[in-house]
């Protein structure tokens, strides 16, 4: 009997189906240690005890964008192991922090299938839920990817494309209990630009760029138990090259922001994302940021900023995303629209 597996194709999809991921996976200190020694990560909330206790929290939670990536890391072997690519996100939302000793597992139910015109491979919806060891949810988004046929033959199923919302809602984000950034250190923090600080319409750019490099880039792909072929193995491209995790940009992005956004203090609703261009090692990338909107919360001194956060290779000028053809233009990495809460 075969005891190894190839992963699931396009044709193993089945509208409705819960698949529960392997393996659960207790987080720590030692995710916080490796995830700020990956990206340039400085913001003060998930870097002090101390700051974190003065916002109204217990302690530091883990980055929330280490419990995108626990998560993330345990759908691969069921969602995108044979992937082409991981086409975008929708209707994400961080329902809770995740601290230091919490186990994580994940579920994703299957929302959408669509057979492209080639034959050859399909797109597959699944709405992903991240719950820790009590049973309640810490993250949920929804992802689409195009994923590879084992039997180019094999019947189309019935064509669902589920209807998304195009951001999630004010109304809807989950402020952690007992924030409050009425007391907020801004020197601590890092900057003294608060929520109404920033206008709609807004542009930043965030200056800095940082390296790719193989080493870090495959230790982060190995500390996520992202098991996606292109990302580890280089005999899977003609080329022979490694192709860079797309959370790995995520967070280099996201760490690159805190010029300018450095009281962008945690991540709480994903509205869309592209990975739009792939990138590789010793490729330099750098980012810049847009302000979409602005909402108020119940909690005491605590704004929401939704904001555009955009990778792109050197080069690249800030500020543009596409051609005259409508295209992403070919030095963008990435286009990431999010909410994250700021004190205001």
């Amino acid at each position: 009997m075969d005891k190894t597996g190839a992963g699931r194709f396009f044709e193993d999809y089945r509208l409705g189906e819960v698949i529960v991921h392997a393996v659960p996976r207790t987080v720590g200190q030692g995710e916080r240690a490796l995830y700020h020694a990956l990206y340039p990560a400085r913001h003060a909330l998930h870097s002090s005890d101390v700051f974190a206790r003065g916002c109204g929290m217990p302690a530091s939670p883990l980055d929330d964008l280490i419990t995108f990536h626990t998560v993330f890391g345990k759908t691969v072997p069921d969602i995108s192991v044979n992937a082409v690519a991981n086409l975008g996100y929708a209707e994400g939302r961080w329902l809770q922090p995740v601290w230091p000793g919490d186990t994580l597992r994940a579920e994703s139910e299957v929302i959408g299938l669509r057979q492209n015109s080639n034959g050859r491979t399909g797109v597959v919806w699944v709405r992903t839920r991240g719950i820790n060891q009590h049973g309640a949810p810490v993250l949920e988004y929804v992802r689409w990817v195009m994923v590879h046929k084992r039997d180019p033959e094999a019947p189309a199923p019935e064509t669902v494309v589920p209807d998304l919302a195009p951001a999630v809602a004010p109304a809807d984000l989950v402020v952690p209990e007992g924030l409050d950034f009425s007391g907020y250190d801004t020197a601590l923090a890092g900057s003294a630009h608060r929520w109404g600080d920033y206008a709609v319409g807004e542009m930043i750019d965030h200056a800095d760029g940082v390296t790719v490099e193989e080493a870090e880039h495959m230790m982060a792909t190995r500390l996520w138990q992202n098991t996606a072929k292109v990302h580890f193995d280089a005999t899977r491209r003609d080329d022979g090259r490694r192709l860079i995790y797309g959370g790995h940009i995520i967070s280099l992005a996201r760490a690159l922001s805190f010029d300018g956004l450095a009281n962008a203090q945690m991540l709480v609703g994903l509205n869309a994302g592209s990975h739009a261009n792939p990138c590789f090692a010793g490729e330099t990338v750098r980012a810049w940021s847009e302000v979409l909107d602005k909402a108020e919360t119940a909690w005491p001194g605590v704004g929401a900023l939704r904001l555009r956060l955009v990778a792109v290779l050197d080069g690249t000028a800030p500020f543009r995303l596409r051609g005259e053809d409508g295209k992403y233009l070919p030095g963008v990495l990435l286009d990431l629209d999010y909410w994250a809460l700021m004190p205001m």
